[in-house]
């Protein structure tokens, strides 16, 4: 039987396609949130941070009490829920936290781009045992030449000074790479090992803890919300955390689980370049102003690189 005909090509395994689907699906939602500072100014990364993740939460405990009065039984586990705290903590509320303090400490350049190599660090790390090592290296050498070039046209941006301020941002930054990277492995490895729960039931239970978390970083270190409702273009900000919350981090959430179930973390991760070029479209759109060459070739760098990984994973 031709395979082609039920929707995936010929000589794909079942579910890639799918998941290759879900996983850029995931880059363009996450790549959304590049815009949200430049429609925000006046409002802080903590703030916006605090309010994409409380309204991720309402969002998710909302669909989860719909499907309570449905009769839908959809409760965690006191091990599935602490489970949903702690990745929650790894891939949403702390990783943002420590990459705006990175941003604040070291400026943006040097940090984003260190984020930027997550996609290297999960392949690497989440190879399959039967994948050879010479399969992955075309894809990684085009998205270590893409990020290169990325690199020189952030430094001619870079606000980084030197100093212990500076310093102490890169730790930040790093650490930022590394808790994603657990996340992405990690959170992987729990969908395996729990199939009983569906892609959206686990994204709603990783809503409701990132909303928890949120709480703690605004009780922490957020504005208090008078003075958040005096500043110029509230409404705004409160639009956009509406929905950076609703796509940036829920749908987001479903599709990335999606293509975690369906892909090895090798190939999943190679395809979370796709936020970075997805981000870099919408800030451009934005702005009305074309890229220069050397993101140009930067982005066609990840974009080969994305399809070199899912020939070499087929």
């Amino acid at each position: 039987m031709n395979t082609a005909v039920l929707g995936r090509p010929s000589g794909w395994p079942p579910g890639m396609v799918a998941g290759i689907l879900a996983g850029l699906g995931a880059g363009a939602f996450w790549g959304s949130a590049f815009v949200a500072p430049l429609l925000t100014p006046g409002f802080s990364s903590i703030d916006l941070t605090v309010g994409r993740f409380l309204s991720c939460g309402v969002l998710s405990a909302l669909l989860l009490l719909w499907a309570r009065v449905r009769g839908e039984r959809q409760q965690p586990t006191w091990r599935q829920a602490g489970a949903a705290l702690w990745l929650s903590l790894l891939g949403y509320t702390g990783y943002y936290l420590l990459l705006v303090l990175a941003i604040q400490a070291a400026g943006a350049a040097l940090p984003v781009l260190i984020i930027g190599t997550i996609p290297l660090w999960i392949m690497l790390l989440g190879k399959p045992t039967g994948l050879r090592w010479r399969s992955l290296l075309p894809g990684l050498v085009l998205t270590v030449a893409g990020l290169v070039l990325m690199m020189r046209v952030s430094a001619h941006g870079s606000d980084a000074g030197e100093g212990t301020n500076f310093w102490l941002g890169i730790l930040y930054a790093v650490l930022a790479m590394a808790s994603w990277t657990a996340f992405g492995l990690l959170n992987a490895r729990w969908l395996a090992q729990h199939p009983e729960v569906n892609s959206t039931v686990w994204a709603n239970w990783l809503g409701v803890a990132a909303g928890l978390g949120s709480l703690v970083i605004w009780a922490a270190v957020g504005t208090e919300l008078d003075t958040l409702a005096q500043r110029p273009g509230f409404d705004t900000f409160l639009i956009v955390c509406a929905i950076t919350g609703i796509g940036s981090a829920w749908i987001a959430s479903v599709l990335w689980n999606m293509a975690s179930r369906r892909l090895s973390p090798s190939l999943a991760g190679q395809l979370i370049v796709s936020e970075t070029v997805f981000g870099l479209v919408y800030t451009f759109a934005w702005s009305a102003q074309w890229p220069a060459a050397l993101q140009w070739v930067a982005c066609a760098l990840f974009v080969l690189g994305i399809l070199a990984s899912i020939k070499a994973h087929r």
